[in-house]
């Protein structure tokens, strides 16, 4: 059996669109597991819409998703001539032949079989024409010479059997009128020159799979496997669209999603290993294969990649966590703010400050905003809620609670726990109602992770400046 070659071939005229994303990620995954090739090719072929921004952000979100491919990137665009050859292989064969129709008589064509509910919208009058009646002036197109009866059948790997009559099929153009080639014959040439056993991509590519068959089988070469998988609709079952969300992967990344979270919740969109959830790369590596993915469209749910997500923060340990806050800050809407800040000491003190703040988080940028906290500019802004808790009296607990903790050595949370807990003792109160304006006044807000925890985090010196600067000290104390 040959080596496994799989291939993920991109049009470059948007950013890479979440099921690009996991059509690549499919590819990669049978690839890797079965010690294959994962092939990248760039459709370019499309000049006036393919530009080298888009080009760079499919590069970019396939390395941010961790699926490395094998050798350089191959451009269509540059293959021109080897795609026209082939074409003229196939005419000199009889594979092939000359069309001069022009535009007004295509449309007349098409038009009359539309009318009559044919799905053949050539007529194929070129076909079998003399050469002698090759219309001057008229650069004619080159069409496949397709089987006129029979069928072409597909057995795919994910929709089974498919078979289309070849009466219903056109004689497809493999080369225009201008000497560039289809489409059509671009991914055959590319797809067998590359050494490609099997294409997956989305169902909406299955008609292309017969015609693409026609082709390689009029050559004389393999057909490779096939697998047509569903494609991704949203939450309430319509087709994808921008109304649904974010479709970009970029957009995800931004959003403060994981790179593992992310492969792990796509892998997930239609393919099934029993009940299954999480997993790890070497997991799904192991355990994918084609026939477990599913034929109906598969749904996209954000609160489910949320859960996913919190898990795989909660699961990454705590340096690698600031590592990747580090990464999407350049992307984050919220992150220029803590980019300008990031100073070895507030590394430090995001790191000892993780295993509190990820517990809730469920993405990055919650993450970002959660330790606010530790890079806030003094005096802290207090949200509403913050501010109602710090009454006069609330105040005046405040100061004398800094000047108890100015003497506490040493500083970490446990001392300050205690030191705490007996001023609330002494002044007659529950734990809470110090610990309440506590909070506020450390960290601007009514929630954060544990009260003593974060005065160890912001450590002595940044404890005291701002109780200092919420506190009204009693009569005569300084």
């Amino acid at each position: 059996m040959p080596d496994i070659v799989t291939r993920f071939a991109p049009s470059p005229t948007g950013f890479l669109h979440i099921g690009g994303g996991r059509t690549a990620l499919f590819n990669w995954l049978y690839a890797r597991g079965r010690a294959g090739k994962f092939l990248l090719r760039i459709e370019d072929t499309d000049r006036a819409r393919s530009t080298d921004a888009a080009i760079a952000a499919i590069f970019d979100g396939l390395k941010w998703l961790g699926l490395d491919w094998d050798g350089e990137a191959v451009h269509q665009f540059s293959r021109a001539a080897r795609h026209k050859e082939i074409a003229e292989q196939m005419l000199a064969a009889g594979k092939a032949y000359y069309c001069y129709a022009s535009p007004e008589e295509l449309t007349e064509m098409r038009e009359k079989a539309r009318a009559e509910g044919r799905s053949k919208l050539y007529d194929g009058r070129w076909r079998d024409r003399d050469p002698g009646d090759a219309r001057p002036n008229v650069k004619p197109v080159i069409r496949l010479k397709a089987p006129l009866t029979g069928a072409t059948v597909i057995e795919d790997q994910v929709q089974g059997r498919v078979v289309w009559q070849n009466e219903n099929l056109d004689d497809l153009v493999l080369l225009r009128s201008d000497g560039t080639p289809t489409y059509m014959l671009a991914v055959v040439v590319d797809d067998h020159d590359m050494g490609v056993t099997h294409i997956i991509r989305g169902d909406d590519h299955l008609t292309n799979g017969a015609r693409q068959s026609q082709i390689y089988n009029a050559l004389g070469w393999d057909v490779p496997v096939m697998a047509h998988i569903p494609l991704i609709h949203g939450p309430d079952g319509a087709k994808l669209s921008k109304r649904h969300g974010a479709l970009g992967i970029e957009a995800y990344r931004a959003m403060g999603y994981l790179p593992a979270a992310m492969r792990n919740y796509l892998v997930r969109l239609g393919w099934a290993h029993g009940d299954q959830e999480i997993f790890t790369t070497d997991e799904m590596i192991a355990a994918f294969d084609l026939p477990a993915i599913g034929r109906a469209p598969a749904r996209l749910d954000l609160a489910k990649l949320d859960n996913l997500n919190g898990h795989y923060i909660r699961q990454t340990p705590d340096q690698e966590l600031v590592t990747e806050i580090e990464r999407v800050l350049p992307y984050a809407a919220n992150g220029a703010e803590l980019a300008g800040k990031l100073t070895a000491d507030l590394r430090a003190k995001l790191i000892a400050a993780m295993p509190g703040l990820k517990e809730r988080a469920k993405t990055l940028i919650e993450l970002i905003e959660s330790a606010r906290y530790l890079y806030a500019d003094r005096p802290l802004r207090l949200d509403d809620k913050a501010a109602a808790l710090m009454t006069p009296q609330a105040r005046v607990l405040i100061g004398a609670l800094a000047r108890e903790l100015k003497l506490i050595e040493p500083w970490s949370a446990e001392t300050v726990e205690a030191a705490v807990r007996a001023l609330a003792d002494r002044a007659g109160v529950k734990l809470g109602a110090v610990a309440q304006p506590l909070r506020a006044a450390l960290t601007g807000r009514t929630t954060s992770p544990g009260i003593f925890d974060v005065l160890a985090v912001l450590g002595k010196d940044e404890s005291l400046a701002r109780l200092a600067d919420q506190a009204e000290l009693p009569s005569g104390a300084t």
